[in-house]
């Protein structure tokens, strides 16, 4: 099959630039020093390729610990995620295919790990992101209580998520270094062998955790490009132009097949005016016609791909692969 063969809209990956991004990172972080989050593409044909540089993964979602336990990639899960019904990830460890680690940062989320069947955890520690995490201070005493409930607590997490997209590289290190001491406090009330953090904007300054747990590197987005981020653009969404006028054109992509909440997407050759729920509206530098394909970029990869269900794999104009974005859903 040739892209132009493509229903539209399409995910596309160039699987050259895949590969090349699979291989920079293995090379920055290799074996266990990189975590991948899968939550960036939830796909496990992915997920495969990225183990042959990496041992564990990273989860956001109870599905998506199901998915990769069911394509044989459970060995070490760490579902960096609050849940307060843990008993489908019980299960999993009931079959004996599968470590899944759970983060907690409540009595609340250690219950339910407990209640859920889940042997280890890991104590989420806010570093400064207003989002999940126990205050620094208050980690050990979590902890204890895990230890107390019967669990083994393989140490802490904390994510700098609000530091990923800093375009100034000195400046992303020296606010990191701030929130790492915040986790290594914590750790050090806490123990255990596990310092997990940073993501794919932090990766390279983030000195501190001894897992990264990272995952737009492989597909990309223009987000992470403008932040000066080194992966290639692998991913675009394959669409086709239908309909055009003196000055503009509209394409068959939009707010339901583009993550859009880091910014309108990037059409080369071209300026992007608005999306509607169809249509990406975009002045095109040079002139397009009705039934023309572009590639467009997106600003952000995680919600892009979620939005589709499947992905081509490409080399040039050829297609040579279709992978099933299998971990969608709940």
């Amino acid at each position: 099959m040739k892209v132009h063969d493509l229903t539209t809209p399409a995910l596309l990956v160039d699987a050259a630039d895949l590969t090349a991004n699979l291989a920079d990172m293995a090379a920055a972080l290799p074996g266990p020093r990189c975590r991948p989050h899968v939550k960036a593409h939830k796909t496990t044909a992915l997920a495969k390729l990225q183990a042959a540089h990496h041992p564990g993964f990273t989860v956001a979602t109870i599905r998506e610990a199901e998915g990769m336990v069911a394509a044989g990639l459970g060995d070490d899960i760490l579902l960096a995620n609050e849940v307060l019904d843990a008993r489908r990830l019980g299960a999993l460890l009931d079959s004996g295919d599968a470590r899944i680690t759970l983060a907690i940062d409540s009595d609340e989320t250690l219950a339910a790990a407990v209640a859920g069947g889940i042997r280890e955890v890991v104590v989420d520690v806010n570093v400064g992101l207003p989002r999940c995490g126990v205050a620094p201070e208050k980690a050990g005493a979590l902890a204890d209580r895990a230890r107390a409930a019967g669990l083994t607590v393989r140490g802490v997490m904390g994510y700098e998520g609000h530091l990923m997209l800093f375009p100034d590289e000195a400046e992303r290190a020296k606010h990191t270094e701030e929130c790492m001491a915040k986790l290594l406090a914590a750790h050090a009330d806490v123990g255990g062998e596990l310092i997990s953090g940073g993501g794919t904007g932090t990766y390279a300054v983030n000195t501190w955790v001894n897992e990264v747990q990272a995952g737009s590197y492989a597909l990309m987005d223009t987000a992470y490009t403008a932040a000066g981020l080194p992966f290639r653009q692998a991913l675009t969404v394959l669409a086709t132009v239908i309909s055009v006028s003196d000055g503009w054109a509209a394409a068959d992509v939009g707010l339901k097949s583009l993550g859009m909440d880091h910014g309108n997407p990037t059409v080369p050759g071209g300026q992007v005016w608005f999306c509607s729920d169809e249509h990406t509206t975009f002045a095109p530098a040079e002139p397009v016609s009705v039934g023309d394909r572009i590639r467009v970029l997106p600003a952000h990869v995680d919600p892009t791909v979620a939005l589709h269900e499947r992905m081509q794999v490409v080399e040039g104009e050829e297609v040579v692969d279709t992978w099933a974005v299998d971990l969608r859903g709940w």
